[in-house]
């Protein structure tokens, strides 16, 4: 299934190239700093009144998608 990222652009000269929201200077990765921090989708649009849900759903889809079938290591807790 091929997906389409619509909200996600990718430019060399913003952002050091990361991906962002809608060519804001807002990056996936802090996105997903923001829906950690935040309880409920109220606050964060509150604070981030740009963000549209379809941003955080299409953020964490894509995400998702590149940690798809990687095995990472975590240590044990003693």
């Amino acid at each position: 299934m091929e997906r389409n990222f619509n909200r996600i652009t990718i430019d060399s000269n913003q952002m050091n190239g990361q991906p962002c929201i809608r060519g804001m200077r807002i990056t996936v990765k802090r996105v997903l700093e923001i829906v950690s921090m935040y309880p409920s989708r109220q606050e964060i649009f509150q604070e981030f009144p740009e963000l549209e849900e379809d941003d955080i759903k299409q953020s964490l889809e894509y995400v998702s998608l590149l940690l798809q079938d990687k095995i990472i290591p975590l240590s044990r807790v003693a």
